[in-house]
């Protein structure tokens, strides 16, 4: 019986010894460049002390201080179709069941696992021909176009999150509201859409994360004076990587976090379970 035990706890600190190698090697990379950001040097690759110089480049390099805008802007458009979409096509599966749900979850999932590479070589062609041989001056704006490649899959991600938030929910609440003469744009408003809203505002946040780092639709959709933060490091890796590039990487990082403890935040105070707060977020 002893030896058992014996084998049993070597196992677990096996186990986790292995599971602190396996976040090491996922997690430094991240770190080293949360440190690099501080680098008074001209590259990073050369340590030449601590400075906050490079966070000052966001304010003070116009094409830093664009390309994070154009980030920020487009995350924020993306995120806002997302929602509305995504949140009537959620609630439109979870209230009304049927055949097609099954066929448009597929549509949805279909959109959920084709590379990004395929959706930005198929998006291109289209909006070229939208904007110039069709004349619709909208698809040759740079904002416009990248705010419909990133929308595409943030769409599905809102669906399955407000879908799953829904399917949760007692429908006899809406029933009830109805039964007592609320038109149906009323009980929407008043029942549906706060059942909903959790989801809603989740479902926006990711989005809103999703689409500051986009960088292969971005860098395929682009147009000259629009180009996004993703595209611009790729771009700026050609003549060596900056700390400034590091710093603002490193704000960029702290948003994306900041935003997945509000998607929590926001799922907690409705009174979800950490079980219910990953189903909600992973849409199951």
């Amino acid at each position: 019986m002893s030896r058992a035990r014996a084998a049993g706890r070597t196992g677990d600190r096996l186990l986790t010894i292995w599971a602190v190698v396996v976040f090491a090697f996922l997690f430094l990379p991240i770190v080293v460049i949360i440190l690099s950001s501080f680098n008074s040097g001209r590259l990073l690759v050369a340590w030449d002390g601590f400075s906050l110089a490079p966070f000052a480049a966001l304010v003070e390099k116009p094409a830093i201080r664009d390309a994070v805008m154009v980030s920020l802007r487009t995350g924020l458009i993306a995120a806002l179709l997302a929602s509305l979409l995504g949140t009537l096509a959620g609630i439109a599966m979870a209230r009304r069941p049927g055949r097609w749900v099954w066929w448009f979850l597929g549509l949805l999932l279909l959109v959920s696992v084709t590379p990004e590479i395929v959706d930005a070589i198929a998006l291109l062609p289209w909006m070229v021909f939208l904007g110039q041989d069709l004349g619709m001056a909208m698809f040759n704006d740079g904002t416009v176009r990248l705010v419909i490649g990133h929308s595409l899959f943030s769409i599905a991600i809102v669906s399955y999150i407000v879908r799953a938030r829904l399917v949760g929910q007692d429908a006899r609440l809406e029933e009830a509201s109805a039964d007592l003469y609320a038109t149906p744009a009323r009980t929407f408003w008043k029942v549906t859409l706060p059942l909903a809203m959790p989801a809603v505002l989740a479902g926006f946040l990711l989005s809103f994360t999703l689409s500051l780092d986009n960088t292969v639709v971005s860098a395929f959709v682009q147009v000259s004076g629009t180009t996004p933060w993703p595209v611009y490091v790729l771009s700026s890796l050609r003549s060596g990587l900056r700390p400034e590039i590091a710093a603002v990487s490193t704000v960029m990082l702290l948003l994306t976090l900041v935003a997945l403890a509000l998607v929590a935040l926001v799922l907690k105070r409705a009174g979800d379970s950490a079980t219910d707060i990953a189903r909600t977020m992973g849409g199951g």
